[in-house]
């Protein structure tokens, strides 16, 4: 076990720190989710794609949430199964085998809620909608996302390539399943689909030592949900926790670690682009710090930031968890798609 946990970490520290990278090929991926895109558009009739369809703007993918509402695009519950074969693929196209099972156990838990809170009957895991922005084309700018309680994960293409994954919202209520869910496709009792990111961080806090962890621990309480909230922009929060450079070799790994599981819900060259990002932004001015309670199970609040990256995770219920990762300049492809999205809006405002 040490000696496979040893390897994973100088698989990270590899990949983050020390071996050059070339700029990830997104193109396999970006073909793919063009395709099953296209697909799910082919298969939509005419009135409800004008659901579906959504403007290339700003306005348009800033207007998203991680609460159960309405929200534009089309949801599982009215798809046709033509529509939700291809929305599968879209899926399967975008992320990591273990990522698309992380989404499902996420979607699951709309399922425990049903059961478990006394107004659960308004919990639905057919309530997640896929929505496009611009029509899907192997060249032209395009984005798309599916959005729903607790999930709501964007991106965006352009010249056959992805040029953005962020923003990724992944959240989880109960964060560990209290007892099993009776209903067809309910979660066991002790599952929990935040589980891996939730003991790296915990791995981490506790390795640092008594005089680091002084540094880690910013605030005694937890803010009640992510700070940033569902922001459209976003600047970088305060400079709090503790420094990469300030970490040994063990516990910086132990860092990297928690940011490439977060990472590694996309497809892997997906998950590549995101991690080069992070490193050319500079890992020694990376910071890590924890908010509310050390202790599992109790109401905690911890950040990662760079100087390019914000990855929040709140948990200040104990058992119910929000995490959001996103990118100060390149959210929605931002950086990419400056003046495509600048064209749209201006010509959003004069019709």
């Amino acid at each position: 076990m040490l000696l496979r946990t040893l390897s994973a970490w100088m698989t990270c520290w590899t990949l983050l720190a020390v071996a050059p990278l070339a700029a990830a090929d997104t193109g396999r991926a970006a073909q793919a989710m063009t395709t099953a895109a296209r697909a799910l558009l082919d298969a939509t009739p005419a009135p409800q794609q004008a659901q579906l369809l959504q403007p290339l703007t700003l306005e348009a993918r800033g207007d998203w949430n991680y609460t159960p509402r309405s929200r534009p695009g089309i949801a599982f519950k009215s798809m046709d199964k033509a529509q939700r074969d291809a929305a599968q693929a879209l899926l399967a196209a975008a992320l990591s085998a273990p990522g698309l099972v992380k989404v499902q156990s996420i979607i699951a838990l709309e399922i425990a809620l049903r059961e478990i809170e006394s107004f659960g009957f308004s919990r639905d895991p057919e309530n997640y909608a896929f929505a496009f922005f611009g029509a899907p084309d192997a060249k032209a700018p395009w984005g798309w996302r599916i959005e729903g309680h607790h999930l709501s994960l964007h991106f965006t293409l352009a010249d056959g390539q992805v040029v953005a994954t962020l923003p990724q919202f992944l959240g989880a209520n109960p964060a560990q399943v209290p007892r099993d869910i009776a209903a067809q496709g309910g979660p066991r009792k002790g599952e929990r689909a935040l589980g891996e990111e939730e003991d790296r961080a915990f791995a981490l806090l506790n390795a640092l030592t008594a005089a680091q962890r002084r540094q880690a621990v910013f605030s005694d309480r937890p803010f009640g949900d992510i700070v940033t909230r569902n922001a459209a922009l976003l600047e970088p929060l305060a400079p709090v926790g503790i420094a990469f450079s300030g970490m040994d070799a063990a516990q910086q790994a132990l860092l990297l670690r928690i940011v490439e599981s977060l990472a590694s819900v996309a497809e892997s060259s997906l998950a590549q682009q995101r991690l080069e990002r992070v490193r050319a932004g500079g890992l020694d001015g990376i910071r890590f710090g924890w908010a509310g309670a050390t202790e599992r199970g109790q109401p905690h609040y911890w950040r990662i930031q760079g100087a390019r990256f914000l990855i929040e995770w709140d948990n200040s219920g104990g058992n119910h968890i929000h995490n959001v990762w996103r990118d100060f300049e390149g959210d929605w492809g931002r950086d990419a798609l400056g003046d495509h999205y600048r064209r749209a809006r201006g010509s959003a405002h004069r019709h």
